[in-house]
């Protein structure tokens, strides 16, 4: 049997974590297989479906690394299939008309609250008589259509991730609606629903593995149902856990940050976020690997090693992958990543592609995401420095300014990463401090912080000093010197 597996977003909205995390399982499934990923745009909610939400959908797909074999598919020009499989569920009596009016609908709920019974469709034009209808046609209604589902029967499936489960037919909420009212009297029946375009889809096109989010297990439950009434081959089914926030709860969009291009402009690397949402409910073989790419994920995934519980959100590790991943990656790929973030900010005189690959040897160690570049660069490009409380405690401490004068007094014209290795030994030594003195000093004043990239001796344009700063000392050709610190 040839694996055959899709992702199925809905364009109501960008691509969401989760939808792109079941994107990541489908992809590394079909590919440890063999197998086929299909990609299937489901637009028959035409009230919310977006032509730039699928736009959105594809490329970010594309962004992730996460390229289909065939599709995409759209429901919306497969309308005339779905209006075939429906009227063979009318022509084998498995559905029927239902011409109840939602205030109808409304007050059979109510009545079934006031009882305490959970609000469900109670089946009332299940065996209408041609006079009935012909009743409710003439006072104009138009019915949509309803697939019965008996309360009696119990749907059972042997989950890929979960195990055995089992629904009973009660517990479904009635027959179920799988078209929408028609737009007049003229046509059979409208829009075809979620659960009935899904399934004749699937149908249609051979899918041999189901591998979606646990919210979906009653309408597996309901489509198993729809399979048999079709004499279809039913699919195997994983519900992978879903994606939870700090608090346990589904993440969504009030935990702020859902969508895959929020990510991507927050810096984070593609290779990054794959990786991340590979781990995000999976577990390696060797639990101790954390960072791989999605060639190598695919080699040893398996739906077993899916989590049966949810999957917390850990923005902690995400910076901690991505991070990795920017600290391997090659200065010249790093400055093409990094100008659009320069340039955002304001800074359009950047220099030779030289001097800023450079600049990105420099600061790619001390990258978490793309977007820290301008705070970790922006000493190289402002005018001024904007001082932490930590950095002015430093500067204001008994015998800094001496440090530091003295330090501006001995840099030469030229300086070379020997020279400024002496200036440091030598104001250590005629100073009477220790060496880390004399660097936290420096780091306060020429950076305004005492934490961020390898730097210590920055030069202003103006003044035209070049420096050299390496491992807490001098290295990496830089413009200038800032003297403002000896203000303090």
């Amino acid at each position: 049997m040839s694996v055959r597996v899709r992702i199925a977003p809905s364009p109501t909205g960008n691509l969401h974590i989760g939808t792109a995390r079941t994107a990541v399982f489908n992809w590394l499934f079909a590919h440890h297989l063999g197998g086929t990923f299909i990609l299937r745009i489901e637009d028959t909610d035409v009230e919310r479906s977006r032509p730039e939400y699928t736009d959105n959908i594809m490329s970010g797909l594309q962004w992730l690394g996460l390229n289909w074999d065939e599709g995409p598919f759209y429901q919306t020009q497969r309308l005339d299939l779905y209006r075939q499989y429906i009227q063979t569920l009318l022509d084998k009596g498995l559905a029927y008309r239902c011409y109840c009016t939602p205030d109808e609908l409304e007050q059979m709920r109510e009545t079934q609250k006031a009882r305490g019974e959970a609000p469900r469709y109670d089946n009332r034009h299940r065996n209408l008589s041609t006079e009935q209808e012909e009743a409710f046609i003439s006072e104009g209604r138009i019915p949509v259509i309803r697939f019965k589902i008996e309360d009696d029967r119990e749907i059972v499936w042997n989950d890929a991730i979960r195990g055995q489960v089992s629904w009973k037919g009660s517990d479904l909420g009635g027959d179920m609606v799988v078209a929408r009212a028609a737009d007049s009297q003229d046509e059979a029946f409208g829009q075809p629903l979620y659960n009935l375009a899904v399934v004749v889809d699937d149908i249609d096109m051979k899918i041999t593995h189901v591998i979606r989010g646990e919210d979906h297990i009653a309408n597996t439950a309901k489509q198993i149902l729809l399979y048999e009434a079709y004499g279809a081959s039913i699919p195997e089914f994983a519900h992978t856990p879903l994606i939870l926030n700090q608090e346990g709860r589904k993440l969504s969009k009030r935990d702020g940050v859902t969508s895959i291009d929020d990510f991507k402009k927050m810096g984070f690397l593609p290779e990054a976020m794959a990786n991340y949402m590979t781990l995000l409910g999976w577990t390696a073989p060797d639990s101790t690997q954390e960072i791989f790419t999605l060639e190598e994920a695919a080699k040893v995934f398996s739906l077993e090693r899916v989590n049966k519980a949810g999957a917390k959100f850990d923005w902690d590790k995400l910076d901690w992958i991505n991070s990795q991943y920017l600290h391997h990656l090659a200065p010249e790929k790093l400055v093409d990543l990094i100008i659009p973030y320069l340039e955002e900010a304001g800074y359009k005189d950047l220099g030779e592609r030289t001097w800023l690959v450079q600049l990105a040897t420099l600061i790619g160690p001390s990258l978490t995401r793309l977007s820290d570049t301008v705070k970790e660069s922006r000493l190289l490009f402002g005018e001024t420095l904007n001082f932490t409380e930590d950095a002015l405690t430093q500067l204001k401490t008994a015998g800094v300014k001496e440090i530091l004068q003295e330090i501006l007094d001995k840099i030469p014209a030229e300086l070379t990463e020997e020279t400024a290795k002496e200036i440091v030994n030598q104001v250590t030594k005629s100073q009477g401090v220790k060496k880390g003195v004399v660097m936290k000093s420096l780091r306060a004043g020429l950076m305004g912080e005492l934490q961020g990239p390898d730097l210590g001796f920055y030069c202003i344009k103006k003044v035209g000093i070049n420096c050299v700063y390496n491992n807490l000392y001098l290295r990496c050709k830089m413009r200038g010197i800032n003297r403002q610190f000896l203000a303090f």
